[in-house]
């Protein structure tokens, strides 16, 4: 018998496209429960936003961050029913929301409640301090932390995503983000501008952190029935204070995605399911998982997908 694990990967914000989540809500009637919990609890219509759009107005982080979770919530509770076995869960920045949900951590209720609040909280800040993210390709970590320690204005500039070996972004004010990507451009690397409205995991989210931490002081957690592997530590916890601390500095801290597949392999995942909308995280596997590793990556979306995904399982 194999002793290869399975992991299942939950994405973040710069996911979304227009029709996302339509195919399971239209096949699955619990995945429509789900949509129309999360737009009672938000008070928004997040079902024709995911369905029908307008973009512009998905991508606020205000409507953009309890969409998206819906949206892996409803393709994660297909899964579920199917019967897929999970050793490890993860999730990228603000898919560990729906990670904590499929590990028990959290309820259904208050995972979409903690994102309304999140997404509402980072909303304000980045309305108080202005900013945005950047992709740097082609330079390594250390290569990206001088870069950052050689700018005027360090302190409003961080690195955001550990995303793989020369994949980095950068989360800061504009001014920093030009300083950066000429200086990255300069050393050989690419410098790609991701279409979010605020700057996540950076510093300028810091006047975020009071209020979310006090949220999230009221909520009840479990303590994870499958292992997760968390953001800000690359590495799993199941102390329930811990990991609420760990949650609420997560948004100002680092993704340390890399690490985590990383430390995934290293427990003998071989098997790895994006569990959500579009194939971000899997186009993020292929920079990470070595070529003659015997890895497979699936992603599920969609009635379709899930089918194909269980055929190869």
């Amino acid at each position: 018998m194999t002793t290869e694990k399975i992991a299942v990967l939950f994405p973040g914000q710069g996911s979304q496209f227009i029709g996302m989540g339509r195919e399971f809500a239209k096949a699955d009637a619990e995945a429509m429960t789900i949509f129309e919990m999360a737009d009672a609890i938000c008070g928004k219509d997040l079902q024709t936003l995911c369905f029908e759009g307008p973009i512009e107005n998905l991508t606020l982080a205000v409507n953009l961050q309890p969409a998206i979770t819906a949206v892996n919530l409803a393709c994660w509770q297909a899964v579920k029913k199917a019967g897929v076995p999970v050793d490890f869960v993860a999730g990228h920045s603000l898919g560990e929301y729906a990670a904590l949900h499929a590990a028990n951590v959290l309820s259904l209720e208050d995972t979409l409640r903690m994102v309304a609040h999140r997404g509402r909280i980072m909303n304000q800040a980045g309305e108080k301090n202005p900013g945005g993210m950047v992709a740097i390709l082609g330079l390594g970590l250390s290569d990206v932390q001088k870069i950052l320690t050689s700018l005027a204005c360090p302190e409003s500039i961080s690195i955001a995503n550990y995303n793989s070996e020369q994949q980095l972004v950068l989360s800061g004010s504009a001014a920093a983000l030009q300083q950066a990507t000429e200086l990255a451009t300069a050393q050989g690397g690419k410098a790609v501008p991701l279409n979010v409205s605020i700057a996540n995991h950076s510093p300028l989210m810091s006047s975020a952190l009071p209020e979310f931490a006090e949220i999230f002081a009221g909520v009840t957690l479990s303590p994870p029935s499958t292992p997760i592997f968390f953001n800000v530590t690359a590495n799993t916890e199941t102390d329930v204070e811990l990991i609420r601390t760990i949650m609420a500095q997560q948004i100002v801290s680092m993704v340390r995605w890399y690490e985590i597949i990383n430390n995934l392999m290293d427990r003998q995942v071989r098997t790895f399911i994006e569990v959500g909308p579009k194939k971000v995280l899997t186009g993020l596997m292929k920079r990470i998982l070595p070529k003659d590793g015997g890895h497979r990556c699936f992603q599920i979306e969609s009635p379709e997908t899930l089918a194909q995904c269980l055929d190869k399982l």
